[in-house]
């Protein structure tokens, strides 16, 4: 059975113990709630468990949850408004670890509350065990916020994962996939997980589906290709707007005439554009490379037309217009999300001169962070260096100024993928793919905090206990 009972409390799960009671009763005077049981989920999620029970009237319920000894170190899960039936998800789990828990309705004098129940969870799986570890060096040392958040990895081949891990290197949430691999993830305002998966025959950061999960596993949207308007494969990126539709880039594939530069009368070109979908699968909105560069003035079109612009990055910028990356030609464009025009480039042969020192061969994880400046994480291939940049760009003059160089220490360097993410003023959340590592560094680029992966990370963003509480919080 997957949860150790309590003796004492006469408490079973998910059976019918004749002679005690037929069912277990919140409260025995009103017999407000029964059927009580704590189940395993569907998924059989170590760090997941449910609460099931019911009422003979709709109402609000809740359940506080505790470490064993620990009850002034109390866990809350949301309010489940005005149900008859309570199926209620406890997160922010440890593994192999004993609980005890107790089902709140009303408040104050109205207050109902159970008896107390224990149970213990599962210890890590062996497929999730040895994943990640981190150094043990001057861990006491690290900045306040990176103690109060975690951070989100996820494995590309078959099968997909994806987990959030603290700094101890304590995973904290995670969510298996049997088929499919996970090309990148994000976690959303709203206390999501929206990702872009596919199966091992999709090539790295390219995908045939999306699905977005809420942090008690449940399926928020899930959309394969073919279904509704999601007609061509997309990669690298999937956002939540303000509307709460769905943005990713999509690979855009045209035939050109390309006899002029020395190709055939019906080439294949393959570019990049921007697909925007409702939550119906709709599609909203769409952008190509091709609506605003003609193939045959690209010089290396020949070389580079089964992968063009090689589209790497996108990000939703203040004003609602998109911030989108390229590889092969390192620039990064903003593009009017109304009237899909080109508002400026940046970056070799861009519209704003570069400032000394500032020029980039190509970058990745490129956005607007919370000083409100671009920043990206720079391969540097052309030096065989990594690093990291962020601008002040001033829009209108198309002056930009440099306000932060951090390059990593030798050896550490990566030719593709890569991320990196302010923590707060002073502190770099960096991760160097190809070295299958992750790091926090100073600005000076003085390593912190470090974390090797079994697998091969594209990106590892962080995210502070403020934003994913309650379902993941300090411990």
């Amino acid at each position: 059975m997957y949860l150790k009972i309590n003796p004492s409390r006469l408490f079973f799960i998910g059976l019918m113990v004749i002679g005690i009671c037929a069912v277990a009763c919140l409260n025995s005077a009103t017999g407000t709630f029964n059927h009580i049981s704590l189940n395993e989920t569907a998924d059989k999620n170590s760090l997941r468990v449910s609460v099931d029970f019911s009422s003979s009237k709709p109402v609000d319920a809740y359940v506080e949850y505790w470490i064993k000894g620990k009850q002034n170190e109390m866990f809350t899960s949301p309010v489940s408004i005005q149900k008859t039936d309570f199926k209620i998800v406890l997160t922010n789990l440890k593994f192999n670890s004993g609980y005890q828990y107790r089902i709140v309705s009303g408040k104050g004098a109205d207050k109902i509350q159970s008896d107390v129940y224990s149970f213990t969870t599962k210890d890590i799986p062996d497929g999730v065990l040895g994943l990640y570890h981190v150094s043990d060096k001057n861990q006491g040392d690290l900045p306040v916020e990176f103690k109060q958040g975690s951070m989100m990895v996820y494995n590309r081949e078959t099968p997909g994962f994806i987990g959030m891990i603290d700094y101890r290197g304590d995973l904290r949430w995670y969510q298996r996939l049997k088929n499919t691999g996970v090309k990148v993830a994000h976690f959303t305002r709203n206390k999501t997980i929206l990702s872009i998966l596919a199966p091992m025959n999709y090539p790295t950061s390219y995908g045939n589906e999306i699905l977005e999960l809420s942090l008690t596993g449940d399926t928020i949207f899930h959309l394969m290709k073919g279904e509704k308007d999601f007609k061509k494969t997309i990669h690298h990126e999937i956002l939540l707007n303000a509307k709460n539709q769905y943005v990713t880039l999509c690979a855009d594939e045209k035939v050109v005439d390309l006899r002029a530069v020395g190709g055939k009368e019906a080439d294949s070109v393959k570019g990049d554009g921007i697909l925007v979908l409702d939550k119906s699968g709709k599609k909203i909105w769409s952008w190509s490379v091709f609506d605003v560069l003609d193939p045959l003035k690209e010089k290396n079109i020949l070389k580079e037309a089964k992968d063009w612009m090689h589209a790497n990055s996108l990000f939703i910028d203040a004003d609602g217009n998109y911030i989108i990356s390229f590889y092969n030609n390192g620039q990064i464009w903003k593009v009017n999300a109304l009237s899909k025009k080109v508002m400026w480039k940046f970056g070799k042969g861009g519209d704003f001169a570069l400032p000394p020192g500032a020029m980039f061969d190509q970058g990745h994880a490129v956005h607007i962070n919370n000083q409100g400046n671009l920043m990206l994480f720079d391969n540097g291939t052309s030096k065989k260096r990594s690093q990291i940049l962020v601008f002040n760009l001033n829009e209108a003059s198309k002056q930009a100024s440099l306000k932060l160089r951090t390059q990593l220490q030798e050896g550490n360097f990566t030719d593709r993928m890569g991320s990196a993410y302010l923590i707060n003023d002073h502190t770099i959340l960096t991760c160097v793919s190809k070295q299958n590592q992750v790091m926090l560094t100073s600005k000076n680029g003085d390593v912190l905090w470090s974390m090797m992966c079994a697998n091969t990370p594209y990106r590892v963003e962080f995210v502070p206990f403020s934003k994913s509480m309650p379902y993941i919080g300090e411990l």
